[in-house]
C-alpha cells in the first residue's frame, strides 16, 4: 500500500499535514532524519505510517510509560499490532512480546530507554527485523536539553546491532545548539532536519502582572468561553483553585499525579468529551492528549522553562482556531522560581544519602537490585529517614538523570493474566482437577488470545460470569500461578521505585560534581529566560518564543499585550525601533529633555517620536526624573 492508503484505511484522513509527508519520504529512504515538529504536529504518525509501508517491526524509543501505553491502545484499536516494553513488566510478559516481534506479529514496539542497555533486548535485536528506530522526544538525548535523560544516550550503541536502518528523531522543543547535538549523539550518517515553523498564528500569547490572580483567572475564564487548561505549581493548588471556579459558576475539576489513577482517568475523560469545561492540573496533565478545540491555557505560576511553557500553551487551539495562551506572574513569583531552583538541586551530599536510605528502606543488598522493581510510599519513606519530602523527591530526579534507578508516577497498570501451560497440559489438568474445569473454561470463553499472550482481565467480570465472589477468582488465579498453569500480575496503581542498576555501596557512588554544577547552570539559564520572558515589556510575545527556538526573522504578531500597546500608538514596527535606535544609546549615557530627544531624533516625523516616548515611559524603559529630564532605564 502507498502511504497515502494507509493514512486512510487505519486513521481515516485524506491528506497528510505539512511536512509530514516529506519525513516518511526521507525515512523510507533509508535516510537518518530529525523532525522537528511544535506540539500537536503530528509527530507519531510520522513513524506509524512507514512502519506499516515497510516489512518488519518499528521499534520506538520514548521515556513516557503512560504515553507509550496510550498510543499501543490507540493502535491496536484501530487493527495496528503494537506492544509496549519498560521498567516494571515482569519477564515472562517481556519474552512473549519479544518472541511475536521475531516471528513478525508485531509492526511498532515501545520501548524505554534503560531497556535498550539489557543484554536480552541486545540479542533480541540481533535476531529482529527492525525497519525504522524513531526516537521520540529527542531532546532528552542533549545535555544541553531541558530533559536530558541519561539512558538516551544508549540509543546510539543499539545502531551496531541494526544496520542501514534509518533513525526518526522527533522532538517540539529544541534549540539550535540541541537540534545540533541531537543528531550528533544519535550518530546521524549526515544532517537532515525538517523544521516546522514553531509560530501559531491562531494563538495569542498574553502576559498580565497580577496581584489578584483568582478575580483575574475567573474574568479570563468567562471572556473566552469554551475548553481550558490551567496549570499551577503544586497539587493543593489544583483543589483549591477547581473549587474557586465551582464556587463562580464555571464547570471545572482538578488533576496531578497523586490522585488514583481510576479518578485520574475519568476526570481526564470527563473534560476531553466535554463534561467539564476547564481542568485545574499540574504538569502531569497533557502530555499525549488529543484535544483539538482547547482554546484556553493559562499558566497561574511560572513554569521552569520557555521550553516547557511552550509545549503547555501550545496544546491550545490545535483546530487552528483562535486561542489564547495566558501567563499570570507577581513580583513574588520571580523570587519563588529562583528558590525553587535551589531546592531542585540538592546537595551532592544530601542525594548520596537519600540513594543510601533508599537501599537500606528496600532492604537490597550492595551490588544485587538491578531491574528490581519497589513501590514507594513517599511520606512514610521521608517520615521514617527524617526527610522533607521535596528533597527527596528533587534527589531522586538526579539519581535517575544518572541512570541509576527510575522513579514511576502512579498509573492505572491493569490486572494481566496468560495460561502458560500447554493445550495438552492443560486438558489434563482440567480433566484431573474438576474444581477448577469450569473456572478455566469461563476465562478461555472471556479473553481471547489468553493462550499466546498477556491480557488485561477484570478480576469483578470473571467472578460475574463464573458465579465466583471476587475474593475467590484472585486466590484461584493466585492457586494457578504456584502450579504453573498460568502466569497472573494483580493490578497496581502505586508509585514505583525502579534499579536501573545495581545498589551501590555510598563510597563507591560516583556523582560527576562536573554534571552537576553543568546541570544547575543550564536550569539557572532556562528560569532566567523564563523570567526575561515574562517581566519584558518591549518584545512581541511570539516573536520572542520565536527567537528563543532559532526563529529570528519572525514579524510580531500584532495581537499579544506587547503589540496591542504598540498599537495604541499608531506607529509600525519598523518606526518605533528606528525611533528607540536613535534615541536608546543617548539616554543611556545622560538625561535629556523632551527637546532634545526630539532634535536628536531629527529627520524623524516630531509627532511621532513624542507618541514613541511616551510608550516608552508608559512601558518602564524610560525613566522620567523630577525636573522632567529623561534617562533610559
Amino acid at each position: 500500500m502507498t502511504l497515502q492508503q494507509i493514512l486512510i484505511q487505519y486513521w481515516g484522513y485524506s491528506s497528510f499535514r505539512p511536512l509530514q509527508e516529506e519525513i516518511m519520504r526521507s525515512v523510507l529512504e533509508g535516510r537518518d532524519t530529525l523532525a522537528l515538529l511544535p506540539t500537536g504536529g503530528g509527530k507519531s504518525l510520522c513513524f506509524q505510517v512507514p512502519a506499516l509501508a515497510l516489512d518488519g517491526v518499528c521499534l520506538v524509543v520514548t521515556p513516557l510509560i503512560a504515553l507509550m501505553k496510550d498510543q499501543v491502545d490507540n493502535l491496536k484499536k484501530r487493527g495496528i499490532p503494537a506492544a509496549a516494553i519498560h521498567s516494571g513488566m515482569y519477564t515472562d510478559e517481556i519474552d512473549i512480546i519479544l518472541g511475536n516481534c521475531l516471528f513478525g506479529k508485531t509492526k511498532l514496539l515501545y520501548v524505554s530507554p534503560e531497556r535498550l542497555t539489557t543484554e536480552k533486548m541486545r540479542e533480541s535485536l540481533r535476531r529482529m527485523k527492525v525497519n525504522l528506530l524513531a526516537v521520540d522526544e529527542a531532546h532528552c538525548v542533549s545535555q544541553w536539553g531541558y530533559d536530558f535523560r541519561p539512558p538516551y544516550l544508549q540509543i546510539a550503541n543499539i545502531r551496531q546491532f541494526l544496520p542501514g536502518v534509518p533513525v526518526l528523531a522527533l522532538t517540539a522543543t529544541a534549540t539550535p545548539k540541541v537540534v545540533k547535538d541531537i543528531q550528533k549523539k544519535l550518530e546521524f550518517k549526515k544532517e537532515n532536519l525538517f523544521q516546522k515553523s514553531f509560530e501559531r498564528k491562531n494563538l495569542t500569547y498574553l502576559v498580565i502582572k497580577e496581584e489578584d490572580k483568582l478575580n483575574r483567572l475567573l474574568k479570563i475564564v468567562n471572556k473566552v468561553g469554551g475548553s481550558g487548561i490551567i496549570y499551577v505549581r503544586n497539587r493543593r493548588q489544583t483543589k483549591e483553585i477547581a473549587g474557586f471556579l465551582q464556587k463562580n459558576m464555571i464547570s471545572a475539576d482538578f488533576y496531578h499525579a497523586g490522585l488514583d489513577p481510576k479518578i485520574r482517568d475519568q476526570r481526564q475523560a470527563a473534560w476531553i468529551n466535554e463534561e467539564k469545561r476547564v481542568i485545574v492540573c499540574t504538569n502531569a496533565f497533557g502530555m499525549g492528549i488529543d484535544k483539538p478545540n482547547v482554546r484556553l491555557v493559562v499558566h497561574i505560576d511560572l513554569p521552569d522553562s520557555v521550553e516547557a511553557y511552550f509545549q503547555e500553551a501550545g496544546r491550545a487551539g490545535r483546530d487552528e482556531k483562535q486561542a489564547y495562551a495566558v501567563l499570570l506572574f507577581e513580583n513574588a513569583d520571580l523570587i519563588n522560581a529562583r528558590h525553587n531552583l535551589e531546592i531542585s538541586f540538592p546537595e551532592l551530599a544530601m542525594i548520596r544519602s537519600v540513594y543510601q536510605a533508599m537501599g537500606n528502606y528496600f532492604q537490597i543488598p550492595v551490588g544485587g537490585g538491578r531491574e528490581s522493581q519497589h513501590d514507594f510510599d513517599l511520606a512514610a519513606f521521608a517520615e521514617q529517614y527524617n526527610l522533607q519530602p521535596v528533597i527527596v523527591i528533587n534527589s531522586l530526579k538526579f539519581l535517575e538523570k544518572e541512570g541509576l534507578l527510575m522513579l514511576n508516577e502512579a498509573f492505572q497498570n491493569p490486572s494481566r493474566m496468560h495460561i502458560k501451560a500447554d493445550k495438552e497440559t492443560l486438558y489434563r489438568f482440567q480433566v484431573e482437577h474438576e474444581a477448577f474445569d469450569h473456572f478455566i473454561k469461563t476465562m478461555l470463553r472471556s479473553y481471547s488470545g489468553i493462550l499466546s499472550d498477556f491480557v488485561r482481565i477484570s478480576e469483578t467480570e470473571i467472578a460475574r460470569r463464573a458465579d465466583l465472589l471476587p475474593e475467590k477468582v484472585v486466590e484461584n488465579l493466585r492457586h494457578l500461578t504456584k502450579l504453573q498453569i498460568l502466569d497472573y500480575i494483580p493490578q497496581t496503581d502505586k508509585p514505583q521505585i525502579i534499579y536501573l542498576q545495581e545498589r551501590f555501596d555510598t563510597h563507591d557512588l560516583f556523582i560527576s560534581p562536573e554534571h552537576y554544577r553543568d546541570r544547575l547552570k543550564d536550569a539557572e539559564k532556562r528560569i532566567e529566560a523564563m523570567i526575561r520572558y515574562a517581566t519584558s515589556t518591549n518584545k512581541c510575545r511570539s516573536k520572542a518564543l520565536l527567537t528563543y527556538f532559532g526563529e529570528c526573522q519572525s514579524k510580531r504578531c500584532g495581537k499579544c499585550d506587547v503589540c496591542i500597546e504598540r498599537n495604541k500608538i499608531s506607529l509600525n514596527e519598523m518606526e518605533l525601533d528606528t525611533i528607540i535606535s536613535k534615541i536608546k544609546p543617548l539616554l543611556k549615557t545622560r538625561a535629556y529633555t523632551l527637546e532634545e530627544i526630539v532634535e536628536a531624533a531629527t529627520p524623524l516625523v516630531e509627532d511621532k517620536v513624542i507618541r514613541a516616548i511616551q510608550w516608552l515611559v508608559d512601558n518602564e524603559h524610560i525613566r522620567v526624573d523630577d525636573d522632567q529630564l529623561f534617562r533610559w532605564r
